[in-house]
């Protein structure tokens, strides 16, 4: 190499290093640049986007309609949730009660009363000092259609458990029950088991309410072990305040499963499962 070239590289070599010593501060490194990783690089904390994470394009203007579950749909169906329909129903039977012969008014429950032939029966049941009233009312015209009176000391036996059928019947009910029971010398005839309309039984039996868990109001009045723990109380002081000659003084609480004789459940079926038994709006029947 001739010295005319040998300073010709000098020259670009202390050129070079001129250009790095004005890009850098003293004492720092020259990093070199760091290339995007790919995505075989990139570590779990950054992974690709998926479809379900982006947010969807919504117009701002757009109204969402927030749907209610079917069950609470069904529930606003029966009239007795109509504001006002129970307490008017509740004012109308005690206005009807016989402060001589039933006492006090103590409290008011919504149940389903079961019949022998296990269809379905919407029932308000007034408990008073003296008498248990068994109403049927008409949620509809808001009238008072009949009442069943049971004087608390005739009550002997309180059964509660669940639904049993013979062993050859076809009918089924799932739950539990409270059955209440005040003559037990007398027997049900067998033209009165076979009678669908017939109501000259020593007992009636409950279960609860479809509208259990509408509102907390309506847990409280469809509450059927509530409902037994107060008629349970209630007839024991009506036992040892009028006391029936030849009869014991006390109540028997059983815990049994509640037997309902039928076998084909045909009528049963049609009407529970159309809610015949209740005070429901139905529809337009016309067209």
């Amino acid at each position: 190499m001739s010295a005319r070239e040998q300073g010709d590289f000098k020259f670009v070599e202390l050129g070079e290093e001129a250009v790095e010593q004005q890009s850098t501060k003293p004492g720092e490194r020259l990093e070199e640049p760091v290339e995007p990783a790919g995505p075989a690089e990139r570590g779990s904390d950054t992974q690709p986007e998926k479809p379900s994470d982006r947010k969807p394009l919504t117009n701002p203007h757009t109204v969402l309609v927030k749907r209610e579950p079917i069950d609470k749909h069904k529930l606003k169906r029966f009239f007795v949730l109509r504001p006002g329909t129970i307490e008017q129903a509740i004012e109308d039977i005690q206005s009807m009660m016989d402060e001589k012969e039933d006492g006090s008014f103590q409290s008011a429950w919504l149940l389903a009363e079961v019949d022998h032939w296990n269809n379905e029966k919407e029932r308000i049941v007034l408990l008073a000092e003296n008498s248990l009233l068994i109403c049927k009312y008409d949620f509809i015209m808001l009238s008072c259609e009949h009442i069943q009176r049971i004087p608390l000391n005739c009550i002997d036996r309180i059964c509660h458990g669940e639904f049993t059928f013979p062993q050859k019947s076809l009918d089924k009910r799932e739950g539990e029950g409270l059955r209440i029971l005040w003559d037990r010398l007398r027997e049900p005839t067998f033209l009165s088991r076979w009678n669908p309309f017939s109501g000259d039984f020593p007992f009636c039996t409950f279960t609860e309410h479809p509208v259990l868990e509408a509102s907390d109001k309506f847990t409280k009045m469809c509450a059927l072990d509530q409902f037994m723990d107060q008629l349970m109380q209630a007839s024991q002081r009506a036992h040892e305040k009028n006391p029936v000659p030849g009869k014991a003084n006390g109540v028997l609480v059983l815990k049994q499963p509640i037997l309902i004789e039928t076998y084909v459940g045909l009528m049963s079926f049609i009407g529970n499962q159309n809610k015949l038994g209740y005070c429901l709006a139905r529809g337009n029947m016309g067209f």
